[in-house]
């Protein structure tokens, strides 16, 4: 498992919000679903994405776009078409003044729109990303990323096309596991890119002591890791380790590893039959106290009261 699979491993899309488009001009979306991660992808035609405080983004066939965040934007055939269609949380869509537009657009399996031969096609994937570890992910995206046809180079957003309007046993399942791997193919050359700025968990994979190094970390949190051990792994001296390990992530190896227990424990505190005991074990505490005092330590609350609020909210 590398890097950007860890992160997703946990909460990937689990019944995800999926949607056919088929639009005929003029259309203008205004998206207030605040949503914490979309996907956007253009089969046919072409779309512009409207945010407050940016500039627009043109989206051509094969183009995917991702949005971070809770703000709002529009998706229109052009940037002067006012919004027609208001996208509320839940996937609620109604007028700007209120009535409610979903059984009147509906066009069949998982599509919608305002005609069936609309020159327009795109696909919106939505993620409710609630775990720990996804937030690592979502604080290293910008606000909105486009990628286009010649950059993306894969062949996903035309088989989720064809996918998504199937209706066949285990569709939803099929569904969900394309929708992360175009989720993860863009984000992985959106991070390849210059201009993208990768966080340093990215940029560790590519290093040859400290990739190995987070991996190991990250593929077994319960051993008892020492520098000694850790470097001894990796096949380095532990000044060597230690040096580089601070250059590329930014704080030391025994340090990350602390910070990716509590990541963990954060989300596995949030399964029906976790016990602080057993969590403590599987990640390599000495005790549920010790767990107990690192969270409250970093966090501010004990691991029973982060259960409970996280249940709760």
């Amino acid at each position: 498992m590398d890097v950007i699979s860890g992160l997703l491993d946990g909460p990937r899309a689990q019944g995800a919000f999926l949607l056919r488009s088929l639009l005929e001009p003029p259309w203008s979306l205004r998206i207030q679903d605040e949503a914490p991660l979309t996907l956007v992808a253009l089969v046919r035609g072409h779309a512009w994405m409207m945010f407050d405080n940016a500039e627009p983004i043109r989206l051509d066939a094969g183009s995917v776009a991702i949005t971070a965040g809770t703000d709002h934007y529009s998706v229109a055939d052009s940037p002067e078409t006012k919004p027609q269609i208001i996208i509320h949380p839940g996937q609620r869509c109604t007028t700007p003044d209120g009535f409610d537009l979903h059984e009147a657009m509906s066009l069949g399996v998982r599509s919608w729109g305002n005609s069936r031969t609309g020159s327009t096609v795109m696909l919106t994937g939505t993620y409710q990303f609630e775990g720990e570890v996804s937030r690592r992910l979502l604080a290293a995206l910008p606000a909105r990323l486009a990628l286009d046809a010649a950059a993306l180079d894969s062949p996903l957003v035309e088989i989720l096309a064809s996918e998504i309007v199937r209706d066949a046993p285990g569709q939803p399942a099929v569904l969900d596991r394309l929708l992360d791997l175009l989720l993860i193919t863009t984000l992985r050359t959106w991070f390849n890119r210059p201009e993208a700025n990768a966080p340093a968990w990215y940029r560790s994979h590519g290093d040859p002591i400290v990739g190995p190094a987070v991996r190991l970390l990250q593929h077994n949190p319960s051993h008892a890791w020492t520098i000694a051990s850790l470097a001894s792994e990796v096949g380095v001296s532990r000044a060597t380790l230690a040096r580089r390990f601070s250059d590329v992530m930014g704080e030391p190896p025994m340090t990350y590893l602390s910070s990716w227990r509590l990541t963990l424990a954060a989300d596995l505190l949030k399964e029906p039959a976790a016990t602080v005991t057993s969590v403590a074990r599987a990640l390599g505490y000495a005790s549920p106290y010790a767990l107990s005092a690192a969270f409250k330590r970093t966090r501010g609350i004990s691991p029973i009261e982060h259960r409970r609020l996280s249940n709760s909210a």
